[in-house]
């Protein structure tokens, strides 16, 4: 039986010294596992060795993101939420807690744990040490951001190592760790700072890899398509940082951000739910096409139609008709002609009203068509700026109607 499965016959037999020895034996072989890291983290936990079940748990969610391994992300991030929880910092744990609730709210024993977070926070006294309320960690741990193991409440750990080494105790292990005062790590040159992003349904997290940024100097701001970023560098000079257009709205309001000692790390908030961003920004930002024209533009389109002034003269019009181009205006004089009324007049007819005879002839074409052949209309008009009528909508659902003016003139711009 190998030295993982040995470890994990002991935790379920809560031997958790001997759990940690064959874990670490395991960990000798292969010293980048998440899973030997998790299950040594839990025994670590289980015998109240809790500094250093938060290392583990940090080294986990470490390897787990190299490897892209959800599950194990997810279970390293709760051990470290537990991990926070029993070195009594409150604050940490409940950030983490919901880190792994975004990615599974299902996750075993995750409700005991925020319920039993929330409960210890509401009975802090004003009194009671500031640091347990604060949150000072990010959702991804730091490298080498281990903590001081505390002899006090690791006790038997160094023996445990030196059993699973064979040997007599390291210096190490000899003498206490002293906590070194934390220094302000040099600040990352601008041609070495990287970005990563992920998503889930809700929101984007983008993180900007950049050492010793200055909290209080950092400008960060949101719009509904824009992030911006920019703080000052040790050169004298400032870090500047955009994604404009982002690939799709965002809620401002919504958005978070925390400046940490070695990167930035934001939430952008989708403004639609569910949409899969492709990418951080976005290559051409065009409305999203659609089959049939808005409602709330119908009648406003009907009416630009129908109401449409008439030609002075009898241009032929550009049209999807496979006999070529028509002549509108004849069409239309040939439509409403009654050979036995005078030229010029619509007898007979019962919705003419006097007026333009080509609006009548628009009218009755429009009101008799399917809405197939409406829809046509209404897009190939409006998008030609007037310029042509069809009424196959196969051929113009394809894409934009360009305009085309009749021969011998020109299309200009309003404000040209």
């Amino acid at each position: 039986m190998d030295q993982s499965a040995l470890g994990k016959k002991a935790l379920s037999e809560s031997n958790y010294v001997e759990a940690i020895k064959h874990y670490t034996t395991a960990l000798q072989r292969s010293p980048t596992s998440p899973a030997y890291l998790i299950q040594r983290a839990t025994a670590y936990q289980r015998n109240k060795e809790y500094s250093r079940a938060l290392n583990d748990a940090n080294r986990a969610v470490l390897e787990a993101r190299k490897r892209a391994k959800r599950e194990q992300i997810i279970e390293a991030q709760f051990r470290r939420g537990v991990a926070l929880y029993s070195l009594e910092r409150y604050g940490d744990a409940e950030f983490v807690l919901k880190v792994v609730k975004r990615m599974d709210e299902k996750f075993k024993g995750l409700e005991l744990w925020i319920n039993k977070t929330k409960l210890t926070l509401s009975k802090l006294g004003p009194d009671e040490e500031e640091g347990k309320r604060v949150c000072k960690v990010g959702e991804v741990p730091e490298e080498g951001d281990d903590v001081p193991t505390d002899t006090a409440t690791n006790a038997g750990a160094a023996a445990t190592d030196e059993k699973a080494a064979g040997g007599a105790p390291t210096l190490q292990q000899q003498t206490p760790s002293t906590p070194a005062p934390p220094q302000q790590p040099h600040q990352t040159p601008a041609d070495k700072i990287r970005h990563e992003w992920y998503q889930n349904n809700q929101n984007v997290y983008f993180t900007l890899l950049a050492k010793g940024v200055p909290s209080d100097q950092a400008q960060i701001d949101f719009a509904p398509r824009s992030l911006t970023i920019s703080f000052p560098l040790a050169t004298g000079s400032s870090y500047d940082f955009t994604l404009d257009p982002l690939f799709a709205e965002i809620d401002p309001a919504a958005c978070t951000k925390r400046v940490l000692s070695t990167k930035i790390e934001i939430g952008l908030a989708k403004k639609v739910h569910g949409k899969k961003w492709r990418a951080l920004e976005s290559d051409a930002p065009t409305p999203e096409k659609t089959d049939s024209v808005p409602t709330a533009d119908h009648d406003a389109v009907k009416a630009a139609v129908l109401s449409a002034p008439p030609m002075s003269t009898g241009p032929v019009y550009p049209t999807s008709s496979k006999s070529g181009p028509k002549n509108w205006d004849k069409v239309t004089s040939d439509a409403l002609r009654d050979p036995s009324a005078k030229p010029g007049t619509a007898e007979g007819d019962e919705d003419f009203e006097g007026g333009d005879e080509s609006n009548l002839f628009f009218k009755k074409l429009f009101k008799g068509s399917t809405p197939e052949v409406q829809r046509a209309m209404m897009k190939s008009y409006t998008e030609s700026n007037g310029t042509a009528l069809s009424t196959n909508w196969e051929e113009v659902s394809k894409g934009k109607v360009e305009t085309t003016p009749p021969d011998g003139m020109q299309a200009r711009e309003w404000d040209s």
